[in-house]
């Protein structure tokens, strides 16, 4: 087992793996920006060095910094959380050369699984359902006239490098496809210095749910249920739960057999999460695989009953998987609370929080970094917090997440949690009917202007 892991990420997961190697008699080292000085994880962990000036540039991505934090520290393991380095390849093999282990996926497993366009074709290979579209990227504007013209319209253009959103375009007729090819490309130039891209069929009334998996290092692979992820405003999640309202028994072996499927034939090693779209009529297709630990996964721990982060480290120091899979036993509910004002088109709310109250009590479970009196930093994601309700059934989990949500007091900065709180009665989620064109129609109701 490992002596000491650096985590090389920040705020609130930073500070969960912290935890777990502390359960586990692990010494952590955290690193941080000079504008994270003040972070739990930094206080939380046994050593803590300073990688660089506020900017991710400069610090949480500059490998070099967070190699020489480790052989400075004698860590002989690196987290990296996700987000930053956590699918970087290169990050990977430069682990491996400096004989410290990179607890996540191969340079070779992200490099097949990382690229969307590589992903899809591995996944053919693997006979894992596809969208129906190019296979691999598309070389010029009239390659990708004739394929959309075969796969047929609607079709989806998406960057081959592409994340959150960026470089994707819905074109629903002929005369719309050279804007789409043209705008998706430069996008995807700007944000990953790539413009590759490719072409699905776009799958009407989609619902987004991910299969959590696990690998060990034998290439053995076992899935502990599905996510829906499909509550999302520009292609990033706001709300998650598990199980899927959506998901039937039948319809859970199928993709739970198809996600086994994909970890297997790459050998895949450690905690991950094969996405997948599903239309109305319950017809699933692979989407992408995200190599690392989701932001979402507490209501999985929650539901199943195991630490993902624990498993992750089991795993990365040979530990064999059980083969088993498992399957929720309860019903849990994630809200990402975000700085951001949701009055106001979700515009970032940097700054000092002034007054923190945190929701407490059976079935609630809080991941996060801040505290009254920490300064929020305008560098990174605005993320703060995770709320997590867990409870035998979907009904009593929503119940439990509007008692959590009006007990969540945060001043000094606008947050998401009055979005939440009226998500949580908005008819449509309440019925669990709903898609990723969930927020297309969802507008946030201005509070009373009465009230004192």
């Amino acid at each position: 087992m490992f002596k000491k892991i650096l985590i090389a990420n920040r705020g609130e997961i930073a500070l969960r793996i912290i935890r777990t190697c502390r359960e586990m008699g692990i010494k952590s080292v955290a690193v941080y920006s000079k504008a994270d000085a003040d972070s739990l994880h930094v206080k939380f962990a046994d050593e803590a060095v300073c990688i660089g000036p506020a900017p991710s540039n400069q610090s949480y991505l500059v490998m070099s910094n967070i190699i020489a934090a480790a052989e400075i520290t004698n860590a002989d393991a690196i987290h990296p959380g996700y987000g930053f380095l956590s699918e970087n390849a290169k990050f990977s093999r430069i682990c491996d050369e400096h004989n410290i282990k990179f607890i996540g996926a191969s340079g070779d497993m992200i490099d097949r699984m990382g690229d969307k366009a590589n992903a899809k074709t591995t996944m053919i290979e693997a006979g894992v359902p596809c969208v129906p579209g190019s296979e691999g990227t598309i070389e010029t504007f009239e390659d990708c006239v004739k394929i959309a013209k075969e796969t047929g319209y609607p079709v989806m253009l998406k960057a081959s490098a592409g994340g959150g959103g960026k470089g994707m375009r819905a074109v629903w007729k002929p005369e719309d496809l050279k804007e789409a090819w043209d705008s998706a490309r430069q996008e995807s130039m700007a944000a990953f210095n790539n413009n590759e891209m490719y072409m699905e069929k776009l799958i009407e009334e989609p619902r987004h749910i991910e299969i959590q998996i696990i690998g060990d290092s034998n290439g053995k692979a076992c899935h502990l249920s599905e996510r829906d992820c499909s509550v999302q405003r520009r292609h990033q999640k706001l709300t998650e739960e598990t199980p899927s309202p959506f998901m039937t028994d039948e319809l859970r072996d199928k993709m739970g057999v198809a996600a086994i499927k994909a970890a297997e034939y790459i050998k895949y090693e450690g905690a991950g999460t094969v996405e997948f779209l599903v239309d109305k009529h319950r017809n699933f297709y692979f989407m992408e695989m995200n190599t690392r630990i989701q932001v979402e996964h507490p209501i999985t721990e929650q539901v199943v009953d195991h630490d993902l982060i624990r498993e992750q480290i089991l795993v990365a120091a040979g530990v064999k998987i059980s083969g088993k899979n498992y399957l929720p036993k309860l019903h849990a509910i994630e809200c990402r609370i975000n700085a951001e004002d949701p009055y106001n088109d979700f515009r970032p709310s940097p700054g000092v929080i002034t007054t923190l109250h945190a929701p407490g009590g059976h079935g609630v479970r809080l991941d996060t970094h801040v505290y009254a009196g920490y300064m929020i930093p305008p560098n990174y994601d605005s993320m703060i917090a995770k709320l997590i309700t867990t409870a035998q059934t979907r009904e009593e989990a929503i119940a439990k997440m509007k008692r959590a949500l009006d007990e969540f007091v945060i001043e000094g900065i606008k947050t998401t949690i009055p979005f939440h709180r009226q998500l949580m009665d908005d008819p449509a989620y309440v019925a669990g009917e709903y898609t990723t064109a969930f927020m297309d129609t969802f507008e946030m109701k201005k509070p009373s202007e009465s009230t004192i």
